[in-house]
């Protein structure tokens, strides 16, 4: 019987209860899944009317196993873990000091480079697999690419003292650049998913829902890593602080949108894997599960990182680190992860 690490509950009226060093999940008296605390490394609970209960919560935070929550969309809205692990107050301190200085500049710029080149990346990784079946749309996609990637000298003349200065910019940039990104994906998404191009909230289309879905299973991995590095994932860089809005969990993410979503997504879709949408527009629970699945699998595939291989997972949290040791000034400078595509 396989050791399951990451605990996917997305059945209503699905209960997780604590049972001899293990998580059991049940519905309606029969075991559904169980798994040993021992190997566990996080919960996903996902949709409405699933139970929890305190001794569950407990033995999985002091075991270090976060739990996240997600609704039907993919949209984080809780994520529970240890209160211990939450760092230094230095690091909070110094991390709202920097909005104001250079440091927050360099923050902003560091997330908008790794966002534009992973991009570009992802259109050339795309491209190698057309070389010989599409020539054409291989030279497209490469052309594309080195579009994207002009927009990092753009990023490079920014000229300011604070992000207040350029955030404008910055978002004029990244805008022009995820349209080309777009647009050259909208080419390799077959037409049977019906995909308008891209869409964000409340999406009506198969393609753009799995792409939200995915995004907010990352959202939660991206919260606990900078809550861990000892960070506020309230206050961010790039995007405006608003009430309830993780904003520096925004900003990191961009690094990574591409390397695990977009490339796990795309991938489904070019082998013809069935995202199916209810009456409501959402996706089914099936589906739902499959791109949570392939999502955290993605997650723990290696990449290369500081000359060696690391699960993604990993890489994430080290990027966190690297953003807290940056704005204490232990770190000359920020560099954003950009995949070996």
């Amino acid at each position: 019987m396989p050791v399951i690490q990451r605990l996917i509950v997305d059945q209503y009226g699905a209960f997780i209860g604590k049972h001899s060093g293990r998580l059991r999940v049940t519905k309606d008296r029969e075991k559904l899944a169980e798994a040993p605390l021992l190997h566990l490394e996080q919960v996903l609970v996902i949709g409405q009317g699933i139970g929890l209960s305190a001794d569950a919560i407990r033995a999985c935070c002091t075991a270090g196993i976060p739990i996240y929550f997600v609704d039907s969309r993919g949209r984080p809205y809780a994520a529970l873990y240890a209160a211990g692990l939450t760092g230094t107050v230095l690091t909070r301190r110094e991390q709202l000091l920097a909005y104001a200085d250079r440091r927050g500049l360099e923050l902003a710029v560091a997330f908008a480079r790794g966002k534009v080149t992973n991009q570009a990346g992802f259109l050339r990784y795309v491209a190698k697999y057309r070389q010989e079946t599409d020539p054409d749309l291989y030279q497209e996609l490469r052309w594309c690419a080195d579009e994207v990637r002009d927009h990092l000298e753009e990023l490079r003349r920014l000229k300011g003292d604070t992000v207040d200065e350029v955030r404008g910019q910055i978002l004029s940039i990244e805008g022009r650049a995820a349209k080309k990104y777009w647009s050259a994906l909208k080419q390799v998404i077959p037409e049977q998913y019906g995909w308008p191009g891209r869409r964000g909230r409340d999406a009506q289309d198969p393609v753009n829902a799995a792409l939200n879905y995915g995004y907010g299973i990352l959202y939660g991995q991206i919260e606990r890593a900078l809550v861990l590095a000892g960070l506020d994932p309230y206050g961010g860089f790039i995007h405006a602080d608003r009430p309830g809005k993780p904003s520096l969990v925004f900003d990191l993410v961009e690094e990574f949108r591409q390397v695990v979503v977009d490339r796990t997504v795309v991938g489904m879709a070019n082998k013809g894997m069935k995202l199916k949408l209810d009456e409501k527009g959402l996706l089914v629970e099936k589906s739902r599960k499959v791109i949570a699945e392939k999502v955290l699998a993605r997650l723990e595939a290696a990449e290369r990182y500081e000359r060696k291989r690391q699960p993604l997972r990993v890489i994430i949290q080290s990027q966190a680190r690297h953003i807290a040791t940056f704005v204490r000034g232990d770190r000359a400078a920020y560099e954003p992860f950009v995949a070996k595509w």
